[in-house]
């Protein structure tokens, strides 16, 4: 009887020790991955269950550390790919009690840190992602001369976490558009008179609020996204343009692509969105800014001029601008279109997106497209307004107050120069702009 309760105490130790052995090594770090841009970095840890984590940063030398709770390591970090500017190594450090995963940060400078941690999304499960900011980051200073460049804002979308869609042989739809993007880049570059800013140059995931604040302090006069299309079946092909619509799309691939948008957020990282409840209030405030009203009419414009370029190299899905509700489309102050390249879940569109002839067909169509609006519509003090006499094709919902706004110029200068006798305009006018 004796020898059976010192078993059964034993048991009960064993039992006691080993459950929390077990709980205290229940979440275990299954992965690190480092996505490097240009001013700063994202750290992917991936988990096997929700973190439960505290960090916290320290100096001489700088270090960022994290402290994952209940956790253990299965990952050998002296081999993590790490091309960061910011990030000396990552390592192990003796933890502050048992059962906990402390890791380490070294850091080149001090730096601003910001965790969140994000649910299961597939491909991904659960992580712990870490955004660190040089702060290195400041709005392009104005030009030194009078006459300035025509700012086009190259959005590559997608990119690190991000996937984007995937084709039927296992093409990334994030690689496919920073190819055709740079190509974009090169030849607004080329163009006398522009000047292109990528959102990304490399493959990091940007958040899509920051992708608009980089157009914004590089005083972008256009944001053009780059995407490749994918739906639930492969048999939809073709190129489309959209813009900005204040209500729910209206075509099921809308609708799609809308969902779409949310699930890149959330594998991307949507920390900055979900975490930062004064993003809703801004664009609640900034959508109601009379602004919008004049970015979108120029934005709808440009889709049409892009359109029917693309039309002359590649199949079109529709032959009119669409719209939906991007989050990356929805900045009041710039005008910003989305291309759909194709769809990268059609078997031979897929093809054709791996091409390097095929992406140079794309990449001019939309150069055109651009360079043809900006032509006809040079902003202000543009070196594409001192080329020539401006001219400005009359759109639908266009006065002579608005033309003569969008100019700077007065109204009566502007019937002077046309020989208006009156304030009527017809759509499809031509009016010739007086220089400032």
């Amino acid at each position: 009887m004796i020898i059976n309760n010192n078993i059964l105490k034993l048991v009960v130790l064993f039992l006691t020790f080993g459950a929390s052995f077990f709980a205290q090594s229940a979440n275990k770090l299954e992965g690190v991955r480092v996505w490097a841009a240009p001013e700063s970095t994202r750290i992917v840890f991936d988990l096997s269950q929700s973190p439960n984590y505290t960090h916290f940063t320290l100096t001489n030398p700088y270090r960022l550390v994290v402290d994952l709770k209940n956790s253990s390591n299965k990952v050998n970090l002296s081999k993590i790919a790490n091309n960061s500017k910011l990030v000396k190594k990552i390592r192990k450090s003796s933890p502050p009690e048992k059962g906990t995963l402390r890791i380490v940060i070294d850091l080149v400078k001090p730096i601003k840190a910001s965790l969140f941690a994000l649910p299961p999304t597939a491909p991904y499960g659960n992580r712990l992602v870490v955004d660190l900011d040089s702060g290195s980051s400041k709005p392009t200073s104005k030009p030194a001369r009078a006459l300035r460049d025509v700012i086009v804002a190259i959005d590559a979308g997608h990119g690190g976490d991000d996937p984007g869609s995937i084709g039927p042989t296992g093409m990334y739809e994030k690689k496919v558009v920073l190819q055709i993007a740079k190509k974009v880049a090169q030849k607004i570059n080329a163009t006398p008179g522009m000047k292109a800013v990528m959102t990304r140059t490399g493959d990091y995931f940007v958040n899509l609020n920051r992708r608009s604040e980089i157009a914004r302090n590089s005083k972008a006069d256009l944001l053009i996204s780059i995407h490749a299309d994918a739906f639930t079946s492969p048999q939809p092909r073709g190129a489309s343009v959209w813009v900005l619509s204040m209500r729910r799309a209206n075509s099921e691939i809308g609708r799609w692509l809308e969902q779409k948008e949310k699930h890149s957020e959330l594998l991307g990282g949507a920390g900055e969105i979900i975490q930062n409840t004064d993003n809703e209030q801004y664009l609640a405030m900034t959508l109601l800014d009379m602004s919008m009203d004049r970015s979108m009419a120029i934005s709808h414009n440009i889709a049409g001029d892009v359109l029917s370029n693309l039309g002359k190299v590649t199949k079109l899905h529709k032959h009119k601008p669409e719209s939906a509700s991007f989050a990356v489309l929805k900045s009041p102050d710039i005008p910003s279109i989305l291309v759909e390249t194709g769809f990268i879940s059609n078997h031979r569109e897929e093809r054709l997106l791996s091409q390097r002839e095929h992406q140079n067909n794309i990449a001019k169509a939309v150069h055109k497209g651009v360079v043809k609006y900006f032509e006809a519509n040079p902003p202000v003090n543009s070196l594409l307004a001192s080329k020539s006499n401006t001219k400005h094709k009359v759109r639908s919902g266009e006065s002579l107050s608005v033309i003569a706004h969008r100019y700077q110029i007065t109204i009566s200068r502007l019937k002077k120069a046309n020989k208006l006798k009156s304030d009527t305009l017809r759509i499809g006018q031509t009016l010739v702009i007086p220089r400032a």
